[in-house]
């Protein structure tokens, strides 16, 4: 596949601003203005799809559509094996209507703790797509692996990072500055392959 370089304004295809800020830094060292749909006053789309990847093409699809620039949307979620991939692409669905990560975070404590599950181990997905107007699109997925704690632990990043450590590591990416978290991140391993392909 001959991959399409990226330049210019990119839309970031979310409403949730730690994204937002994530994306940003990722991408304006590449000479990116970013705007983000929350920014213009657009709507989010249903995310119907049944993976990470599917979810980020419908997302970056309907921002580009929308505005006729090219768009980047980000689906991430955690996948427990022990909850049987759970919550997996209905992550933040699991935070409820006010996105409250803390309750996510609970539910998949309680969870685990109604099936008597030991096994703690955990990986966090993202999938980064972009979409240009003429419906091209590319999707690129990164992961990242380690086990769940409880009680959570910082307050940085957002999501499930206050319960997440990553293996090699004993601070959970809530407790992370952002540029060693950036380093070694789901998001930042899918935003790796994405500079190799559309921005080197």
């Amino acid at each position: 596949m001959t991959h399409r370089r990226l330049t210019g304004t990119v839309v970031l295809a979310t409403h949730n601003r730690g994204k937002i800020h994530e994306l940003k830094a990722l991408l304006e060292p590449f000479g990116l203005t970013c705007q983000s749909v929350a920014d213009l006053g657009l709507p989010e789309p249903d995310e119907t799809a049944d993976t990470f990847t599917g979810n980020a093409e419908i997302k970056a699809l309907a921002a580009a559509r929308a505005t006729g620039t090219p768009a980047l949307a980000d689906d991430s979620g955690l996948v427990v094996p022990a909850l049987d991939g759970a919550p997996g692409v209905v992550s933040a669905r699991w935070a409820g209507p006010t996105k409250d990560f803390h309750v996510a975070m609970a539910r998949v404590e309680h969870e685990l703790a109604e099936r008597h599950a030991s096994d703690r181990r955990a990986h966090l997905v993202a999938a980064l797509s972009i979409a240009w107007p003429d419906r091209h699109t590319e999707t690129f997925e990164g992961r990242v692996y380690g086990n769940l704690v409880w009680p959570p632990r910082g307050d940085r990043g957002f999501g499930y990072d206050p319960m997440f450590v990553a293996d090699g590591h004993t601070r959970t990416f809530g407790e992370m500055e952002p540029a060693e978290k950036h380093a070694i991140s789901h998001r930042a391993e899918a935003f790796r392959k994405l500079v190799a392909a559309c921005l080197a």
